[in-house]
């Protein structure tokens, strides 16, 4: 019996030794040894501290120990068709105690104080996300990615604030030399505070991404265990509730997770609009321009008088429109996430449409651009995740500002610039406009 569990112990160590939140715990009281196994993220502690611990040295002798443990509900000696590891990651702890091996379920689920997804919503998927509080996040991980093969190591950033970090990855799945590069990245940071994951992401960012994201900011634990299956490489910090996900190409910032609950047909037609949005908030303004003040003979002809009799009363060409009427739409993007959540939707909505309004009146815009900044606005918020819609709010004035000068041709040449641009950045060595990352890094 003792070299099966033997084994059993060396199995345990070999399998979860790359996890910071497996306890193994040793007692010696007087002539009482025992020794305990469990992972502490997805354990109740307290229980653990109040049934197992604490009788252990308030009983006179191991036998009584031993009864005692046998009486307790749901304590059972380990079997050799139980996986002991599997055990240990589903919540349960192994007790050894002389010759034996106890089992007992222990697991808690952490339920108080997990919000709601509130930037990366899903219609059919799972409507929790992460806390701010880093063992909570550990213990929602572990609920939802059952591997003895995930990988937990602690970190620490910043030389003043010292916060937490943790590096979590699938030994069996992850690229080595994303890893690698990660962890050279991160002791390279000499910065005295650093608080937030958004922060973090763009110190380990290279020097080129300047503009577009490299790294994928997310707050849902659907989307970690299933890029954690991919191989990727997850960050999750203390005092924040989001994790990085890299390496991170162009499509992951396109995909959302309901990419995967929808039917693959609707999923396809979902994924399409978003490139069409994508398209339309980068190139409808400067094409505008570009059409209008450069060539309006690509118009029909009703269209282009259609356009010459809205644009009639503005006093001044069609760039300077343009610009007017994105920077109040920036303008009012902005005044919706500073206000407070009981006034800011309504006075956003209230004060688009007055301005909108007043402006075609006063014929200081057209009805046309109207519609333009509309598209654009709306098509903008399309994109899923939000550091990608960032980057396409401040690159479309690239485009126009091309198109003010040069028109149509310059925009084609910024867009080939862009797409130059695109081509040379990468994500911790994957390349980012690999459209099939997730299904070939390991290769």
């Amino acid at each position: 019996m003792n070299s099966e569990k033997d084994q059993v112990v060396a199995t345990i160590k070999e399998e979860l030794k790359g996890s910071s939140d497996l306890v193994i715990q040793q007692l010696d009281a007087k002539e009482k040894k025992c020794e305990f196994y469990y992972i502490s993220s997805i354990c109740n502690k307290k229980k653990i501290h109040d049934n197992i611990l604490t009788p252990f040295f308030e009983v006179e002798d191991m036998k009584s120990y031993k009864d005692y443990l046998l009486s307790l509900s749901g304590m059972k000696e380990l079997n050799k068709e139980d996986n002991p590891v599997d055990l240990l990651i589903r919540g349960s702890m192994i007790i050894s105690i002389e010759e034996m091996l106890l089992t007992m379920e222990i697991k808690e689920f952490v339920n108080k104080n997990i919000p709601e997804t509130t930037i990366e919503t899903t219609i059919q998927g799972p409507q929790t996300g992460f806390s701010e509080d880093l063992e909570t996040n550990i213990n929602i991980l572990r609920h939802r990615y059952h591997q003895p093969t995930l990988v937990i190591e602690d970190e620490k950033v910043g030389k003043k604030t010292q916060l937490i970090i943790n590096i979590i990855y699938d030994s069996k799945e992850v690229d080595l030399d994303v890893l690698k590069e990660f962890k050279d990245k991160l002791k390279g940071i000499d910065k005295d505070v650093v608080q937030s994951a958004g922060q973090l992401s763009r110190l380990i960012s290279g020097k080129k991404a300047i503009l577009f994201p490299t790294v994928v900011i997310s707050e849902r634990p659907d989307r970690i265990a299933y890029n954690l299956s991919k191989g990727k490489v997850i960050v999750l910090m203390e005092g924040t509730r989001f994790a990085l996900i890299l390496p991170s190409v162009f499509y992951d910032f396109m995909s959302s997770m309901d990419d995967l609950y929808q039917a693959k047909g609707i999923s396809k037609f979902l994924l399409l609009l978003r490139y069409l949005g994508l398209a339309i908030a980068l190139l409808l303004p400067a094409i505008y321009v570009g059409i209008t003040a450069f060539n309006p003979e690509l118009f029909r002809v009703q269209l282009a008088l259609s356009i010459a009799g809205s644009r009639a009363s503005v006093p001044y060409p069609a760039y300077i429109e343009v610009l007017f009427m994105l920077i109040m739409m920036e303008l009012l993007t902005e005044a919706s996430i500073r206000l407070p959540k009981a006034i800011g939707p309504t006075a956003t909505t209230v004060g688009g449409l007055i301005l909108g309004q007043a402006a075609t009146e006063a014929g200081l815009v057209s009805n046309i651009m109207i519609i333009i900044v509309s598209a654009v606005a709306i098509s903008n918020f399309v994109i899923p995740i939000n550091e990608m819609g960032f980057a396409m709010r401040v690159t479309k004035y690239f485009l126009l500002a091309m198109a003010t000068f040069t028109g149509l041709i310059g925009v084609i040449v910024a867009l080939i610039g862009l797409i130059f641009y695109l081509v040379s950045l990468n994500s911790f060595g994957q390349p980012y406009l690999g459209v099939f990352l997730k299904e070939n890094m390991k290769k």
